[in-house]
């Protein structure tokens, strides 16, 4: 029987000591029976998945733990994204992320405008195309706040900020800045004009939610190609994710998609759900990969409790039912780790290294030890380079 190999993504879950945790980190202080086994049959340690010089990133952290080295192949978020949302590019088109965010005192209020509903944000964005949309700009619907903006014939050389990671700061100092960045700050402008009087805000304020003060534009790139992950490695693989970002990877590198009923990409995720389809999707794929959005989102709320509980639920739901049924086979081996720390107090991605716990066929235990942050640390086990972490899961 072929070796199986899983991989447990909770994004954003590594963290930094919290009093309200007597100076423990999230993961620390939550209970995760199953990560401490696989860190205690195992091995766990430390590694570094945004290389110097980038941004910290879902975008950018997921590519180095898929074994792709980002600053070979990395070229925007939104490109990434528009694969998973199956948008064409032509070679000279550009991408850009485009998020419903709230502004309040000329501040970057929330990122995701109350998390609005997938219904409020595809009808905003049909009333952007209805208005702002041509030959040349054209807005494509994604889920809830997550949408794309496509620019034709145009020369960008922008710097653009990710308004997850400037909660509080002041909107005019994250603006767009270099060669077309007017264009960017002018439709930003005008969504601001569609939708300060729009009806879905009217409705949202009397519910006391977050209103849409405007569209966000980050993210850029062009067309974006990667090696099949199977012609590397040798292994079919299937991903299980609700976020767009990670199914883009997924295909690009020729990874199934595994679709799971009552995945959304926030804390209500069906964590049962796709516990069950790893299980399942193990059957026929060498490699699964399963991706949590909550704790990531958790924390750009700034909201411990809430990135404590997401964490459980994954090792609950998935970790352990995981673990077990991957012990059926023959060979396997699994791995579980955040792809960046989302920190709750700042509530914005850090560049930190994170901590990771393997274990399985030929792996050797180093510290035994429960998972977390001071532990992985302690074991003195350290990769520098994130994009090397894979073929030192697969093959070492």
């Amino acid at each position: 029987m072929s070796e199986k190999y899983a991989i447990i993504i909770p994004d954003g879950a590594a963290d930094e000591p919290l009093d309200m945790f007597d100076g423990k980190t999230v993961i620390e202080a939550a209970r995760t029976p199953n990560m401490d086994r696989i860190s205690k049959i195992g091995k766990q340690g430390t590694v570094l998945t945004v290389p110097e010089d980038m941004a910290a990133g879902s975008d950018v952290a997921q590519m180095s733990l898929l074994g792709y080295d980002p600053t070979v192949y990395y070229n925007g978020r939104a490109p990434i994204e528009a694969v998973a949302m199956g948008v064409e590019l032509d070679d000279n088109d550009w991408i850009f992320r485009c998020n419903l965010v709230t502004v309040a005192d000329g501040k970057m209020a929330d990122h995701s405008a109350g998390h609005i509903s997938n219904k409020e944000g595809a009808k905003l964005i049909d009333e952007l195309n209805e208005i702002l949309a041509d030959e040349h700009l054209q807005f494509h619907k994604g889920i809830s706040y997550r949408h794309l903006l496509v620019i034709k014939d145009t020369d960008f050389s922008v710097t653009t900020y990710p308004p997850h990671d400037y909660i509080g700061t002041a909107v005019e100092k994250i603006l767009p800045r270099g060669k077309g960045s007017q264009l960017l700050i002018d439709l930003m402008s005008r969504s601001k004009q569609l939708f300060a009087e729009h009806e879905i805000n009217r409705v949202r304020a009397d519910l006391g939610e977050n209103q849409v003060s405007s569209i966000w534009l980050w993210g850029e790139g062009k067309k974006i190609v990667m090696d099949s992950f199977e012609e590397r490695f040798g292994l079919k693989g299937a991903a299980i994710t609700a976020v767009d970002l990670a199914r883009g990877l997924a295909r690009l590198i020729g990874f199934d998609l595994i679709e799971v009923e009552g995945a959304t990409g926030f804390a209500d995720t069906n964590y049962e759900g796709k516990g069950e389809a790893a299980i399942e999707a193990l059957k026929d794929h060498d490699i699964v990969v399963v991706h949590i959005e909550a704790p990531d989102e958790a924390s750009h709320q700034g909201n411990p409790a809430l990135k404590k509980q997401t964490i459980e639920n994954i090792d609950k739901h998935i970790v352990g039912p995981v673990l077990d049924a991957i012990q059926g086979y023959d060979k396997w081996r699994i791995m579980v780790l955040p792809d960046h720390p989302t920190p709750v107090m700042t509530q914005a991605h850090s560049p930190e290294p994170v901590p990771f716990a393997m274990a399985g066929t030929d792996v050797s235990g180093i510290l035994h030890k429960s998972f977390g942050e001071r532990n992985a640390r302690e074991s003195g086990f350290w990769i520098e380079k994130g994009s090397d972490l894979m073929e030192y899961f697969l093959k070492s």
